[in-house]
């Protein structure tokens, strides 16, 4: 997401002015939706100020382009300054530079982190330098039109206020330091030196926009990539907070012993990247000969896992690395160096199919270990026997003897980098209250249908991909075809909808997620819980309802073979209160979890139509259109906006839902008439909110460009942004153009968008007029032909709008 964008000359005047930091935080303001604190302010105001003097040299382009708090995709992340233009050889370049005020920086015993005074004290924290390659390597490896488009990124970090490089560019850290060079305080002309190296001419090709509007691929998933990981190679960067406990735990293990236990307690929300860490350090440890395990609850991970590595290691090693978490009731104290220990919130009492071996799993796990580490999210405990959380992971690290330390993960990976979701979840859920009581800013495909076929037409058509959409349900239908997989036994049966699907089958257990055809099937808490996928479809079942705005759970609404809420019913005769209110808990955090799974998306079903309004509106508040009449405008990457707040070419320009390239105005389509200074009528035109690096303003409109007239510029079905009855010469221009003679060879209407090139004569009078008028396409594709037009009819002949941009 871009939110500060101009040119140099452009922000070097709004430095000079003094008006840097207002100008970002209306931008941020705007972009992001809230506010920030003032220390980022001054932040903001100090180093423009460093920035504008570096940029002072006249050597680099007035018109180079620059960002500002640019959003790293699938992150929440946010780069501080980038500076785009091209090189000698013309090629588009980025340079990405990460701002630090400090000035006193201290050197640490692990790799890529220093010390430093920040938050009111002295933390370890990433080197500046590894913060900006690693964000480099994220836009080559998520963004494709980095990769498509050879978009060069150059890293570099400037810390305006230091002074040493003692510790900054100590060897210590030469590998970061090599990928993203590091300038102090005294380094202003050097880092003028660097960016004129790699930024020679300016941005004539909007690099950022494009950069912004790129396709994001999806992230990587870990069970796919754990048999390269395993043979030593990284296939997953990890940034900021992730690599300060990554390193944390290793230096935890290397000095633990027996007399010397350490426990490490990581909290992270979903997707925040606990089992990327979990990962990458029983692979780092691994390889150091240290003995260690990857230990869950939840069989489903370990099983996905383990499948993956089937034939590339032997069984007893795979076996060896995945643990459950009653494995160690046996266990001798001290065994292992460590144990890593994924969704400790998991965990449970009690071990074995009956639940009644050993004396408390945590204890079990702890002694077993001189160093262990948990990653846990409290808010992921989805039954009665989860008895993972801090206080009692603390108690038993305590009984041990053991020292802990306590680290959170933050960096959001899954939801589409969205903490914002993640909050209106909770907020939703009323899991707790948050700012985020509607989606507006937030990157994430959220829907609500009102219909469960409609919802499991939508999966399929997601999952046709790459097999990653799959569809879930809370645990209110028995699984009767458990025992009986006739072709006709349903579990999930909706007759009214014509729905009809079996819960996951019995044979494929903890494989679910990956078998192809179980997209065909329902899965549940027990089945995905620790994995991910990129869309999630949720059916919410009459367990969760909405009745007067006030959430009502009902346990009682479990299907029998819920072993989830086992106890429940013994623990309401003794405590109907606490019964309640754990129950309640549970069921909450059961949807919390299903409606996180997915990285790019998740779409709802409620059996209750008051919950589906609750949700529905919740999504879609009224100044934003609500899903069913933005399934007119299928694949518009713009936000539609309602006539309510629509100010037109103030905040909004009109949509048309008219096919383009050619045809926007087909012999049956006519476009409402728009003109420089009024609108006919507001609340029968559709608006869209454009894009941060486009000015609303009188004559402009988008619509749709179908046809593979011009795929060289335009792909067929991409959005684009015209403006009405253009100005000045149009020679060698994209237009649209109407002509009672022209058969556009995609749509066979008289409109068409092609460039525009004419030839010319002078007259006697010093006047001129037209020869020949001709519409070329550019395009790839065979049997595309250039229509020419005799000057003489050039009245007959409108040139009705100029391309602007392709969205």
């Amino acid at each position: 997401m871009l939110v500060y964008v101009s040119t140099k000359s452009g922000f070097c005047d709004d430095v000079i002015s003094n008006a840097i930091e207002t100008k970002i935080l209306e931008a941020f303001q705007g972009k992001l939706g809230h506010s920030t604190s003032p220390s980022e302010i001054d932040s903001w105001r100090n180093s423009m100020m460093y920035m504008n003097n570096v940029l002072s040299d006249k050597a680099i382009p007035a018109d180079a382009g620059v960002s500002i708090e640019y959003k790293v995709p699938l992150t929440n992340k946010r780069i501080d300054f980038i500076l785009t233009g091209k090189n000698e050889n013309k090629k588009d370049t980025a340079i990405i530079v990460e701002l630090k005020q400090w000035t006193d920086v201290e050197i640490t015993e692990k790799d890529g982190l220093v010390s430093t005074f920040v938050g009111r004290g002295i933390r370890e924290i990433s080197h500046p330098s590894y913060q900006a390659w690693t964000y480099a390597a994220l836009l080559e490896d998520f963004n494709e039109t980095v990769r498509q488009d050879e978009i060069i990124l150059k890293p570099c970090v400037y810390l305006h206020n230091c002074v040493s490089e003692e510790v900054i560019n100590h060897t210590f850290y030469i590998e970061h330091t090599s990928k993203a060079p590091a300038f102090l305080k005294k380094d202003s002309k050097k880092l003028g030196d660097f960016i004129k190296q790699y930024v020679k001419y300016g941005d004539a090709d909007n690099i950022m926009y494009r950069i912004d509007r790129g396709k994001i691929k999806p992230s990587k998933n870990l069970a796919d990539k754990l048999q390269s990981l395993l043979q030593g190679n990284q296939e997953f960067l990890m940034i900021d907070d992730q690599k300060i406990v990554y390193e944390t735990a290793l230096s935890l293990t290397k000095k633990s012993t027996a007399s010397n236990k350490h426990v490490l307690i990581v909290e992270g929300g979903p997707g925040t990247g606990k089992s990327v860490v979990a990962i990458n350090l029983l692979v780092a440890l691994t390889n150091m000969e240290k003995t260690a395990q990857y230990v869950t609850k939840n069989a489903a991970p370990r099983t996905v896992y383990e499948s993956k590595l089937t034939g590339t290691f032997t069984r007893s090693r795979i076996s060896n690395m995945f643990k459950g978490s009653g494995a160690y009731i046996e266990a001798e104290s001290n065994v292992f160096d460590a144990l890593i220990v994924d969704e400790a919130h998991r965990l449970n009492e009690k071990s074995g199919m009956f639940q009644n071996l050993g004396e408390n799993q945590i204890k079990e796990i702890i002694d077993a270990a001189k160093c262990t580490i948990f990653f846990l999210d409290e808010d992921q405990r989805v039954t009665f026997k989860d008895i993972g959380d801090k206080n009692a992971l603390r108690s038993w690290a305590g009984k041990a003897g053991a020292t802990v330390q306590e680290l959170t993960l933050q960096s959001q990976f899954r939801c589409n980098g969205s903490d914002g979701y993640l909050a209106w979840v909770d907020n939703a859920l009323q899991i707790r209250e948050t700012a985020n009581d509607t989606l507006e800013g937030i990157d994430y495909d959220v829907r609500v249908f009102d219909s469960p076929t409609r919802l499991r037409d939508a999966i399929y058509a997601k999952n046709k991909a790459n097999n990653k959409a799959r569809l879930v349900a809370g645990y209110c239908w028995d699984w009767v075809s458990k025992n009986n997989n006739a072709a006709q036994v349903f579990d999930i049966s909706f007759p009214e909808h014509d729905f009809a699907m079996k819960w996951n089958l019995a044979s494929d257990g903890n494989l679910w997620i990956l078998k192809p055809e179980s997209v065909n099937e329902v899965g549940c808490i027990h089945t995905c819980q620790g994995l991910e996928i990129d869309y999630v479809g949720v059916i919410i079942g009459p367990d969760f309802v909405v009745r007067d705005g006030k959430i009502v759970t009902d346990a009682s609404k479990r299907a029998r073979s819920d072993s989830s809420v086992k106890g429940y019913k013994t623990l309401l005769k003794q405590n109907p209160e606490s019964a309640s209110a754990k129950a309640d808990l549970i069921i909450k955090n059961t949807y919390r979890t299903l409606m996180t799974r997915g990285a790019k998306g998740c779409y709802l079903y409620c059996t209750d139509a008051e919950t589906s309004a609750w949700f529905a509106q919740l999504i879609a508040p009224a100044e934003i259109q609500p899903e069913t009449y933005i399934d007119k405008y299928r694949n518009l990457p713009l936000r539609l906006l309602s006539s309510k707040v629509v100010r037109p070419f103030e905040n909004a320009v009109p949509v048309y839902d008219l096919k383009v390239a050619a045809g926007l105005f087909s012999n049956e389509q006519t476009v409402n008439e728009v003109t420089d200074t009024s609108v006919t009528n507001i609340e029968e035109q559709d608006w869209v909110e454009l894009p941060g690096a486009f000015r609303p303003q009188p004559g402009l409109f988008v619509a749709q460009v179908i046809g593979e007239s011009m795929n060289r510029r335009i792909p067929n079905g991409a959005w684009c942004l015209f403006k009405l009855n253009p100005g000045g010469t149009r020679q060698g221009k994209v237009v649209l153009v109407q002509h009672r003679d022209i058969q556009d060879q995609d749509t066979g209407a008289r409109y068409t968008v092609k460039i525009y090139e004419s030839d010319k004569e002078i007259r006697g009078d010093d006047s001129w007029q037209h020869v020949c008028i001709r519409l070329k396409p550019d395009t790839n594709a065979p049997g595309y032909k250039v229509m020419e037009f005799d000057g003489e009819l050039e009245g007959e002949l409108m040139v009705v709008a100029e391309l602007v941009a392709v969205l």
